[in-house]
């Protein structure tokens, strides 16, 4: 494992992925791609999985790469804004994320993702806006 993908890792583990089980897989420029097995702490009360860890999924995997982009003075980034889409769900098995930025601006990033289950169906597509945070003069 490549050190970049290593301290991916690592800050995943320290923080609210880690806690879902989200791993980073690669992360290759302007592209991440993360899994996270589905387990009982995942779900809904209704025993199927909670939007919201997928969400957390994506947002991850988007969130890790505008990180990646970041200039080495830049103050950080923060999610302002995000929205996604489901056409199913899983209650099981492991869960993929493949996020794209296809815009990467001075003070905004949009980044898309999808989610797929353990048999490659999609369910959820995702979209979110990074603002990147400036420094204070």
């Amino acid at each position: 494992m490549s050190e970049r993908l290593a301290a991916l890792n690592l800050a995943a583990r320290e923080a609210l992925p880690g806690l879902l089980g989200v791993e980073v897989l690669e992360a290759d420029g302007p592209a991440v791609r993360a899994r996270m097995e589905v387990h009982a702490g995942l779900m809904a009360p209704n025993g199927y999985l909670h939007a919201a860890s997928v969400v957390a999924l994506a947002d991850t995997a988007c969130g890790f790469g505008c990180w990646l982009g970041l200039p080495e003075d830049g103050p950080g980034f923060t999610t302002l804004e995000l929205k996604a889409n489901f056409m199913g769900t899983a209650r099981d098995g492991v869960l993929t994320c493949d996020a794209t930025r296809v815009h990467g601006g001075r003070t905004t990033e949009v980044w898309d993702a999808e989610v797929r289950d353990a048999q490659g169906h999609r369910i959820a597509l995702f979209r979110c806006t990074q603002l990147i945070l400036q420094k204070k003069i």
